[in-house]
């Protein structure tokens, strides 16, 4: 899940690289930049850089060493180049490059480009040959993206050619791909997808030689920056992924998940933590959250100042959170029953430790699904007054319009998870590189050039620290719920899927919902959330929330960010909604807390069971527990 645009849009800031004050380098100003005073240069220049290279091959040599010695053990192989080239070949095929209609077009508007990029370096007809008519920030390119932002793009007329030559071939590709024909629209949607995907891998930005900031950066740093950065790709060949914050920053129960709790409950799926009372009364409801088990729970906890569950707590609501325990062999033969059942079976335990006849829910992304299946479970046996209410976190149930994710699911991709699961399970690094891919640019390419190019150190953030804590997920219970949900979207056809026995029909529900959704949600659209509102029975509040499908949702009052949206004349479309919206700057939390002392405002004194391992009440352990810090 985790991984979309809002993840970096507003904290991944990278330290900027210092500019040179010289023209971005070639090999030989490179060189020459990096000679010590006295001495030949070519031959001084010539010793170091062979230093460098030789250290840069005694680090190859030491890996290749090291995982021979590791042969038999299963990591995940993100780096094939051969995956990549027949990805691409197979991309390339379904683009009509051999028209002659299309390759006129690129000759000449790559004529016309280089007329343009060239002749204001006097190389055409303006200006001394080889000068620039007036500096790199003042020339007039047609094309801008934040990747080339850097002066050093515009300094030399090799590196302003490039630059702006790929944008237009980029763009050419894209046009191509989404003007071919004859496809299905699955299809279609893919081919668009990849080429995206393809165009974005091929910047030059993600090649040293290519990359005039990088060299400028190796010329700065007399080839330092190029050993750190080797030394940074070697580290993520080793696990198997790509690195986005400072390893060792962040520390569970630390500076992250640190919000005072208690563990009272566990099964060997999840654990359930009680967290301690800030206020002398809470409400009596209590709240149990069911955050998604391709992530860890913690998103909602990161620290005191994002944390919805302290936020929560502080609130007055007595809150409960799910944590479920990373997959391994052992849950091999886990399905989507299994978690069902887990999730009422919480639902119950929380009843009878508090002695109270309901809770209210949340179930954020894919546990928002299984909770809606829970719901209509429960609604079958007549048992729906368990849950007083239920909050949806950027949840689909009609995997219709599912977004990006889609362009992952076919009977191929589906079959190749039991290939990449040969015990049962399957490793979350794989999950976590889907969701990278999805945002490229934001999670991948950036990273590429930040740490691995420029040799940069990695920033110390929370928020993506979370994202590369992956987790584990039952291969049989995965396979399940791309075939059932994303592929052949049965759950919103009634009695179509069954849970312990139980047929599923989302029409019988009738708790009330608060459904949240957000705007620039790429992995949940909001036009998919939004038909979760077609199919519940019960009173519906449905808010559009500003930013995507973490930031929409981590989105604490005391920030003052983005906004949400609301509409209470019961619109029929999410067209209508938005139409017809009321814009409320900030963050949506008060006004959920508002609907949910709506529903039941009568409060209880905060103390015996409500205080998790007070005098008499046994407990397991502090939180956040054992089951979020298994890998």
């Amino acid at each position: 899940m985790a991984t979309d645009a809002d993840l970096t849009s507003d904290v991944t800031h990278v330290p900027p690289v210092a500019e040179t004050k010289a023209q971005a380098p070639g090999l030989s100003a490179l060189l020459g930049q990096m000679v010590p005073a006295g001495g030949t240069p070519e031959a001084e220049a010539a010793v170091h850089w062979a230093e460098i290279a030789g250290r840069l091959h005694s680090m190859w040599t030491d890996f290749q060493v090291e995982q021979l010695g590791k042969a038999t053990e299963k990591a995940p192989q993100f780096a094939d180049p051969m995956k990549w080239i027949a990805t691409a070949e197979s991309v390339l095929r379904q683009l009509p490059f051999t028209n002659p209609e299309v390759q006129h077009k690129l000759w000449n508007d790559g004529l016309a480009l280089a007329n343009s990029v060239f002749g204001q370096f006097g190389l055409g007809p303006r200006g001394q040959e080889g000068a620039p008519v007036g500096p790199a920030d003042e020339l007039q390119l047609p094309r801008s993206d934040r990747r080339f932002a850097d002066p050093e793009w515009r300094r030399q007329p090799f590196f302003a050619f490039l630059h702006q030559a790929y944008l237009m071939m980029g763009e050419q590709m894209l046009s191509m791909a989404d003007a071919v024909e004859g496809l299905e629209p699955a299809r279609k949607a893919q081919l668009v997808f990849a080429t995206r995907a393809m165009v974005d891998a091929l910047s030059p930005a993600n090649f040293p030689l290519t990359n005039p900031v990088a060299l400028g950066r190796a010329a700065e740093t007399k080839g330092e920056s190029l050993v750190r950065g080797f030394e940074n790709m070697l580290d993520d060949m080793r696990k198997g992924q790509l690195t986005h914050t400072r390893p060792g920053a962040f520390v569970l129960g630390e500076n992250i998940a640190v919000t005072p709790g208690k563990v009272v409950f566990e099964t060997p799926l999840y654990q359930l933590i009680q967290y301690t009372p800030t206020t002398d009364r809470v409400l009596g409801t209590p709240l149990l959250i069911f955050p998604p088990w391709i992530n860890r729970f913690y998103i909602l906890d990161l620290n005191a100042k994002k944390s919805f569950v302290r936020w929560a707590v502080e609130q007055g609501i007595t809150v409960f959170m799910v944590s479920w325990k990373s997959a391994d062999a052992s849950m091999a033969e886990l399905v989507w029953d299994d978690y069902i059942a887990a999730q009422i079976e919480a639902i119950d335990a929380v009843r009878a430790r508090l002695d109270v006849p309901a809770v209210h829910t949340i179930g954020y992304c894919v546990a928002g699904t299984t909770l809606a299946a829970t719901l209509a479970v429960l609604a079958r046996h007549g048992e729906e007054a368990k849950v007083a209410s239920a909050t949806f976190f950027t949840a689909q149930v009609d995997f219709e319009e599912a977004g990006d994710l889609k362009h992952f699911i076919d009977d191929t991709q589906i079959e190749t998870v039991g290939h990449l699961s040969p015990e049962g399970y399957l490793d979350g690094r794989y999950l976590a590189a889907t969701f990278n891919i999805l945002r490229g640019n934001d999670l991948i390419w950036s990273y590429v050039e930040n740490n691995y190019l420029k040799g940069e150190e990695y920033p110390a953030f929370d928020l993506l620290h979370w994202n590369g804590d992956v987790t584990n997920l039952p291969a049989r219970w995965h396979r399940d719920y791309l075939r059932d949900l994303y592929r052949d979207n049965r759950l919103v056809v009634a009695d179509s899927l069954q849970a312990g026995g139980t047929a599923i029909d989302l029409r019988r529900i009738s708790t009330p919902t608060y459904i949240q959704a957000g705007r620039e949600d790429h992995i949940a659209p909001a036009s998919s959330v939004w038909k979760l509102t077609r199919y519940l029975s019960g009173p519906q509040t449905f808010v559009l929330a500003g930013s995507g499908h973490i930031a929409g949702v981590v989105n604490p009052p005391s920030s003052g960010k983005y906004q949400y949206w609301t509409n209470e004349g019961g619109p029929e479309t999410l067209e209508d909604f938005i139409a017809g919206a009321t814009e409320h700057p900030g963050s949506w939390w008060p006004h959920w807390a508002a609907w949910l002392r709506a529903r039941d405002d009568a409060e209880v004194p905060a103390r015996g069971k409500r205080r998790p391992g007070g005098r008499g009440d046994t407990v397991i352990e502090d939180a956040p527990g054992r089951y979020v810090a298994a890998r």
